[in-house]
């Protein structure tokens, strides 16, 4: 592929893929109350054929013919309402759309990874084409042709009217409206084409030309050199036609040109209202002259063109992911940079008031720089929520169960990729509680004083640099002893039975090859699963920690930073190393005296904060590291936490806050097990040193063994 079509497969993709969540979306709403409204049969219509056109400009035939079909379908119900389908065939439509758009995004998924799509779907297409015998008697089974032949009008000859207006099409219309699109945008027949989707809901007498955009590719030369033309009959119907124009994307400018020939026609019948002057067919006039300036002097040419050539607003533009990485490292480099210069070993001790005062300035430029960078990578969860909706779809209707999920927070937005790495851990956890979270019947449910309707809450908040993202249920509820004997029968027990607190006994559900199902069913009962969620989301920085009270049920929680590229952390000193601890793990800095201190029954020190003991973990001694500060009293205390654990770190001294860019480790050093000695990457300072980053939460598994 040349980087033209590659740039249009793209475009296609990105288009499609979001009509087809569009279409999941509606088609779950729908579902639950059972009817398509009438602006649903109009919106799914309308995406059937966008995609049956884009598709068909791509060449891809199985996606075009069976987007084709249902097309035919829902223009069948558009004409004839819902009411012309019997009740009990609702739910065989419903079923029908399912499986339709399953086939669609199947081969849409194969048009992503370049495999070659199904070459016969005559078994969905005929589905289809049965279902509208079915409600329609078998009188008309392609009533696609109506549309297409009221909105495809033959092409008329426009070689009269060309010169003279502007290459206007040979058309007796009153008005034309001509459209440029943005120079380069490519598939400007299609864009047209959408558009003309677009507005044929306004119900509006309007023609188009080229008419042939939808069939014919070479348009789009024709419409790249003259322009886009819409032909309307009413004056009225202009304002509405360009609402629709200026809310599409890639229009460059579009103007409003009366017909000159047919108002020299009227001119000739009726000499006496006015003596007709010269044409003037391509003038231009500015967007800012009013309507009612160009009916008080119709005599003058310049009003034939009511031009609005100033670029369309648009609200939306699609970037490539891989331009935005690129963003984010410069912008890393530039934080990296500036510290570099404002931390100079060359100007420490000088008075540098300019000096000082145009850093502090830099600093915040950068910052906001960095801000802005990380804001465009910064995508709502929604995408990843809306798609458990079809999940929790298909296990209800498999496993007979009544269950609704409840959506809470969706538009909370975190980092693109750490968007693309949740939505398999979020997906296992909700087939969990589907599967053998809620209970296998209503009459279960009754008699533990339930409601007979069980509900799975996924649920996404913001707290500081963290999305907190929750999947809870109230089904069965998990049984802490049966977890703990099943762990023990697959020898995955380190301690002593009795030893385990029940928090402990729920972290089990997280190891490699554990399952609380005794029977291997379609969704669970092999042992993977939990271990997958543990491994996606600590790849990304998180944190899985589950919550269960039997008979009442349970609760994932995953804690996700917003990003991982650029954090605030804080430089601590420890003999001559120097590491980085993220301000999100730290409460609080204290110092302590020798009496502060305590010891508990195996002799580790703890100390009391705010009315609660906390161990004390020496970092010098964890990591071997020579040093002069080993009383308590000559260092300081970081308290710290992640997740569900609290501790305090013992350091040498605080060196200061610093924005730091989060560089991954060197891939040879993975068969170290670096991963779990408490670092999780490490970053270079203003004096190109190397700061290692700890992480929190290993740190302290490290330290209990």
């Amino acid at each position: 592929m040349d980087n033209g079509t590659d740039s249009m497969l793209d475009m296609y993709l990105f288009e499609t893929n979001s009509l087809m969540e569009q279409l999941d979306e509606l088609l779950i709403e729908a579902e639950k109350v059972e009817e398509f409204s009438t602006d649903d049969v109009n919106e799914i219509f309308r995406i059937m054929h966008t995609i049956k056109g884009s598709s068909a400009m791509m060449e891809f035939g199985s996606l075009n013919q069976i987007a084709h079909h249902i097309e035919d379908l829902f223009f069948y119900i558009r004409e004839n309402g819902m009411d012309a389908i019997a009740p009990e065939l609702k739910k065989s439509l419903f079923n029908l759309m399912f499986k339709s758009t399953d086939m669609l995004r199947s081969e849409i998924e194969k048009v992503e990874n370049n495999e070659p799509l199904l070459e016969n779907v005559d078994n969905i297409v005929g589905e289809i084409n049965s279902f509208l015998n079915k409600i329609s008697d078998a009188e008309d089974t392609s009533p696609a042709s109506q549309p297409e032949t009221a909105a495809t009008p033959e092409t008329p000859s426009v070689a009269e009217l060309n010169m003279e207006l502007a290459h206007c099409p040979d058309d007796d219309a009153p008005f034309f409206i001509k459209l440029l699109f943005e120079e380069g945008c490519g598939m400007e027949n299609l864009r047209a084409f959408m558009l003309i989707t677009s507005m044929q809901d306004l119900n509006i007498d309007f023609r188009f030309y080229p008419a042939d955009i939808e069939t014919n590719s070479d348009t789009c030369q024709d419409i790249v050199d003259h322009g886009f033309f819409l032909a309307v009959e009413q004056e009225e119907h202009i304002e509405k036609m360009i609402h629709v124009i200026t809310d599409a994307s890639h229009i460059q400018s579009y103007e409003v040109i009366e017909n000159a020939r047919l108002k020299k026609e009227e001119a000739a019948a009726e000499p006496q209202t006015q003596q007709p002057e010269a044409p003037a067919p391509t003038a231009e006039v500015s967007s800012t002259a009013s309507e009612s300036a160009s009916e008080s002097a119709p005599a003058k040419p310049a009003a034939n063109a009511r031009a609005h050539s100033g670029p369309v607003k648009q609200s939306l533009i699609s970037v490539n992911l891989s331009k935005l990485d690129a963003l984010v490292a410069i912008v890393g480099e530039i934080v990296i940079t500036e510290s570099m210069v404002t931390s100079s070993p060359d100007i420490q001790g000088l008075k540098l008031d300019n000096f000082m005062k145009s850093t502090r300035q830099l600093r915040k430029l950068t910052k906001d720089l960095q801000d802005i960078a990380m804001s465009l990578r910064m995508v709502p969860v929604s995408g990843v929520f809306q798609k458990m909706n079809r999940i929790v779809r298909d296990m209800k209707q498999k496993l007979n169960k009544d269950v609704r999920l409840t959506i809470i927070g969706e538009d909370t937005e975190v980092d693109k990729s750490i968007v693309d790495n949740i939505g398999d851990p979020i997906m296992h956890i909700v087939r969990n509680s589907m599967d053998h979270g809620v209970e296998d019947s209503p009459e279960e449910r009754v008699a533990a004083g339930k409601s007979p309707q069980a509900e799975i809450i996924l649920s996404a908040t913001h707290t500081g640099s963290e999305v907190i993202i929750k999947v809870e249920d109230d089904g069965r509820g998990m049984n802490p002893q049966a977890i703990l004997a099943k762990a023990a029968r697959n020898g995955l027990l380190t301690k002593p039975e009795s030893e385990y607190t029940k928090k402990e006994i729920l972290s089990l559900l997280l190891l490699p090859g554990f399952s609380t199902n005794e029977e291997v069913t379609e969704y669970s009962g092999r042992g993977v699963g939990m271990d997958v969620v543990k491994r996606n989301v600590e790849s990304v920085g998180g944190t899985v920690t589950i919550s269960s009270e039997l008979g009442q049920g349970s609760c994932t929680t995953l804690k996700i930073p917003l990003t991982m590229a650029i954090v605030d952390g804080m430089e601590i000193a420890v003999g001559s190393s120097i590491f980085t601890v993220p301000i999100a793990n730290i409460r609080q800095s204290i110092k302590v005296s020798n009496e502060d201190v305590v010891y508990d029954a195996e002799g580790n020190e703890i100390v009391k904060c705010l009315d609660e003991f906390y161990p004390i973990i020496r970092v010098h001694q964890l990591y071997n590291i020579d040093t002069e500060i080993t009383s308590i009293e000559d260092g300081i205390l970081i308290w710290v936490e992640a997740s569900d654990t609290s501790y305090c770190l013992f350091v040498d001294e605080l060196l200061g806050e610093q924005q730091v860019v989060v560089k991954p480790l060197p891939s040879y050093l993975n068969s170290f097990n670096i991963k779990n000695s408490g670092i999780s990457g490490c970053t270079i300072m203003g004096d190109g040193n190397i700061s290692i980053i700890l992480d929190i939460l290993k740190l302290y598994e490290m330290a209990q063994y």
